[in-house]
């Protein structure tokens, strides 16, 4: 079969750390072209947006958007309307109802559309949802706490409204808990904290519940300058699972959980062989879960402002 023609647009970090290297890897894809106003790559053709891309490129398939998620609605729109098939990066759009749409228009014009959630294949996940399907969950601790100087450096956007600050990794999480626990999850309370000079929280402590009674809390942190965490402590009737290393790695007590054969792939090479599976179908994958409970927390939360933040590097 003909390789899917991809295009991309935006050339962040993500872009240049995944998505690119797992279309070189992937015989299934063919990288065509980019549109970033800001940068460009050798060996394909730039643009500076996603119109002069698709006029420029008539050839494309596909198209995977990795902009800032303020952005994502109209260039999903513009690439579905487009007949293009679209992978889509996490965090998935700014609303619910705008990534709603972006399915309803998927359907009508027979395209797929992939909103991907990269933590959902992290090695360990996997194996976790399989020892839990025999235990009885008692409570679930999140604790997801990261320096955004190293791992965002100068993403201004994560600040603004829409950028989702600090939920931008936590939703990674709460990605892996709506993977594992099929039942619906609420908030009971949250607290955001939101410097004073930004549009989003910095930090968040979350009171969440499920249907059935589980409860789960959860911190998330920007600030976090020592070792970095990315832990979901689960305790069940038969001992406590931990998943760390943001869903890479499993113990049950204090014995590791080797990961499955089948699912040694990368996080986003698992991505793309999705996608992969979807296209020739033109069958869609969106699980709007995630957003959903983000949307939800900041119904309940309570905004606690603290001292400014200032990114030393330019966005």
């Amino acid at each position: 079969m003909q390789p899917i023609r991809m295009g991309i647009v935006g050339l962040g970090k993500i872009a240049r750390d995944q998505h690119i290297p797992c279309i070189a890897a992937n015989p299934a894809f063919e990288l065509r072209a980019v549109a970033s106003p800001h940068s460009k790559i050798e060996g394909v053709v730039n643009y500076p947006d996603l119109a002069a891309m698709l006029a420029g490129t008539p050839e494309l398939d596909a198209v995977a958007i990795c902009t800032p998620p303020q952005v994502h609605y109209e260039l999903a729109k513009a690439a579905l309307n487009s007949g293009r098939h679209v992978l889509m990066e996490k965090p998935p759009c700014a609303s619910l109802a705008q990534l709603e749409d972006l399915s309803r228009l998927a359907r009508d014009v027979r395209r797929s559309l992939y909103q991907t959630w990269h933590s959902q294949h992290a090695r360990a996940v996997e194996p976790a949802g399989r020892l839990l399907e025999k235990r009885k969950l008692r409570h679930v601790s999140i604790t997801w706490k990261e320096d955004v100087r190293r791992w965002h450096p100068g993403q201004g956007w994560l600040w603004q409204p829409g950028g989702f600050g600090v939920f931008d990794p936590g939703m990674n999480a709460l990605s892996i808990l709506t993977k594992l626990i099929p039942e619906p999850i609420f908030p009971r309370a949250a607290r955001l904290f939101v410097p004073e000079n930004c549009g989003a929280p910095i930090a968040a402590d979350l009171d969440l519940v499920t249907a059935s009674g589980l409860e789960i809390s959860a911190a998330f942190d920007f600030r976090e300058l020592g070792p970095q965490r990315w832990n979901i402590d689960l305790d069940t009737d038969h001992g406590a699972l931990k998943l760390s290393a943001g869903g890479g790695l499993l113990t049950l007590g204090d014995e590791p959980v080797p990961p499955d054969a089948g699912s040694l792939d990368a996080e986003y090479e698992a991505i793309y062989r999705r996608f992969g599976e979807l296209v020739p179908h033109a069958a869609s994958d969106v699980d709007a879960r995630p957003l959903q409970l983000v949307a939800d927390i900041f119904l309940v939360a309570k905004q606690i402002p603290v001292e400014s933040f200032e990114d030393p590097l330019p966005s």
